[in-house]
């Protein structure tokens, strides 16, 4: 039997073995910014897992880009050592293909973490910082308003992409996936509802996409020519008037121009006025428009947990990699499962054997 979720997919010159991936989870475990030993017990066992590629949680390219004080980063020389740690007992364990993903917080930086208090912002007691954003206002009522980028903010901001993108180089990963997403600093620049600015920054769709793309540009020259950059975007903003899915495939194609090699279509994240209709593959339908309407390579994701859905996702061409995160958390083992009900041979550690076969296989051979 064959099956398309664990066939080989190639990006430049990297071939990742199957469509699974393990979609990056902040776990706001870090201390200033460096990954420790949550990190390597997190990844190291998604390292093992079957699935074909692991992207890490976003690393902030600069330390006032984090989220919160948990956040991983990418912006220092102690940040790179403990990543790179990491990255090696993966590699040391595990068969996955390894990338990172890049971002900053933009005006939803400084807030507490989930456990502490989801979305509340950090007071000064609590040792809140000076957020930036694309044109000063602040995400919501009762936000903290953050400090407009200048033309030297935004030169600092790229070059700090740069110069993590080149971290992430010496470090060895297979990917970088460059985020404009979910509210943060680029998709702040994309949408129309956050973006009020009067230079060439702002306006219409091409001076509202000219920061991210500068970013884009800068971080695609100093990464190897022979692995891929990929971006995350939320293909709409939920809200009336905001960034749409036609925007995004408009996106797309300047993207595709500069040399991008994927676009991991998301959703949301910009406002809290938002309405989205979550549901079992509730953003499909925008990864397989950005795909149909581009032949950009897609990944899509949000709420898929089952393996045959996951099979006629890439079958029927509507995405070429499936990410997984949540039910990864509760089914570290779900490669596993997915190849057991497609009668398919998956990579597992051989300390792993008796369980591998016992759980699903032997059930699946026995007819159950």
């Amino acid at each position: 039997m064959t099956s398309a979720l664990f066939s080989p997919f190639s990006l430049r010159g990297l071939t990742i073995e199957n469509r699974i991936v393990v979609g990056p989870m902040d776990q706001y475990s870090a201390t200033d910014g460096n990954a420790g030993d949550w990190h390597l017990m997190h990844l190291g066992k998604f390292a093992v897992s079957g699935a074909g590629l692991i992207i890490t949680e976003s690393a902030a390219v600069e330390e006032r880009g984090r989220i919160t004080h948990g956040c991983l980063g990418l912006y220092s020389d102690e940040n790179e050592a403990a990543l790179d740690r990491v990255v090696r007992f993966c590699r040391e364990n595990g068969t996955a293909k390894l990338g990172v993903q890049l971002a900053h917080s933009g005006r939803k930086g400084s807030v507490l973490m989930p456990w502490e208090g989801r979305a509340a912002p950090l007071t000064a007691e609590q040792g809140a910082w000076m957020t930036n954003g694309c044109a000063g206002q602040p995400r919501a009522d009762g936000w903290p308003v953050p400090e407009p980028l200048n033309r030297e903010g935004l030169i600092r901001v790229r070059d700090a992409h740069v110069a993590a993108v080149k971290r992430a180089a010496r470090i060895g990963f297979d990917l970088v996936e460059l985020v404009m997403a979910h509210g943060y600093l680029l998709q702040e620049f994309l949408s129309p509802i956050s973006n009020f600015r009067n230079d060439e920054f702002g306006g219409d769709i091409t001076g509202r996409m000219r920061f991210p793309l500068e970013v884009f540009d800068a971080m695609r020259a100093a990464w190897p020519a022979d692995k891929p950059l990929g971006v995350r975007v939320s293909a709409t903003d939920w809200v009336d008037g905001g960034w749409s899915l036609e925007d995004t495939v408009i996106l797309a194609r300047e993207l595709k121009l500069r040399g991008c090699d994927y676009m991991a279509v998301s959703s949301g994240g910009l406002s809290l006025d938002q309405k989205i209709p979550v549901g079992e593959g509730h953003q499909v339908e925008f990864s397989a428009s950005v795909k149909s309407e581009t032949a950009m390579p897609t990944m899509t994701m949000g709420m898929i947990e089952d393996p045959l859905h996951a099979e006629r996702i890439i079958t029927g061409g509507e995405a070429d990699y499936v990410a997984l995160a949540r039910v990864m958390l509760s089914d570290p083992h779900w490669a596993w499962r997915a190849a057991a009900e497609l009668d398919m041979e998956i990579a597992y550690p051989p300390q792993y054997l008796r369980g591998y076969l016992s759980r699903w296989h032997r059930a699946k051979r026995a007819g159950k």
